[in-house]
């Protein structure tokens, strides 16, 4: 069974996110958790679906291509972690203009305009070794809502964890013991397996890829 977009019923109407805000507007409705990540149930799978876990992003070049490589290296973390975490969000960075100021532009879509496009997006990731007290990999990237060369390093996109924090007004690691944690990129390869859209819907749809559990209760 095929999943839908569906506008969220629990946001106010004044406030949703519309499917006619995305039409013909040059953005993908760019899922924040990815669909592949909730194959335990199609009801996990639906849920991925609503407008409220979709941000505009880039098609070509992004969504399509080097954020769902990125997506995909998540998943194969767990090959490695008995336990992984991620978080995702967009960010509104500032810009330096030629007078030398920073400002925040940022394009918004829709009739009347209604979402804000991102000018980028995160991923922090938690790889947890599965010991009570163990340690715990972290890695924190930012990457532009733009086309991105497939073979762009995904260790340049890498930022502390604390970047990631003051950008999006969010903390992640502050109770987690400085002690227990590492670096992620030292602790595996942080690089990209690429496959071509057209091969990884092909894939998804016939259910080859690697089945995800329903995640635990956070230990963090």
């Amino acid at each position: 069974k095929a999943s839908v977009f569906l506008e969220d019923p629990d946001v106010p109407e004044k406030f949703r996110g519309k499917l006619k805000d995305y039409f013909r507007s040059g953005y993908d409705r760019g899922h924040q958790v990815p669909a592949a990540d909730a194959k335990w149930s199609q009801e996990a799978m639906n849920d991925t679906f609503y407008l409220t876990n979709m941000c505009p992003q880039v098609g070509e070049g992004f969504n399509r291509d080097y954020w769902a490589h990125f997506e995909d290296f998540c998943r194969r973390l767990t090959t490695r972690y008995p336990s992984v975490r991620v978080v995702t969000g967009p960010l509104y960075l500032p810009k330096r203009d030629q007078d030398g100021k920073w400002r925040v532009s940022y394009e918004v879509i829709g009739n009347p305009p209604n979402i804000a496009v991102p000018t980028h997006f995160y991923k922090v990731i938690f790889a947890e070794d599965g010991k009570v007290g163990g340690q715990v990999a972290i890695g924190a990237f930012v990457l532009p809502n733009a086309r991105i060369p497939n073979d762009k390093p995904l260790a340049e996109f890498e930022v502390p964890v604390e970047a990631v924090e003051r950008a999006s007004g969010l903390e992640f690691a502050t109770k987690l013991p400085v002690q227990r944690r590492k670096r992620l990129c030292v602790d595996t390869a942080c690089s990209l397996v690429i496959k071509e859209y057209s091969q990884r819907q092909e894939a998804f749809a016939k259910g080859e890829k690697k089945q995800i559990s329903a995640p635990a209760s956070p230990r963090i």
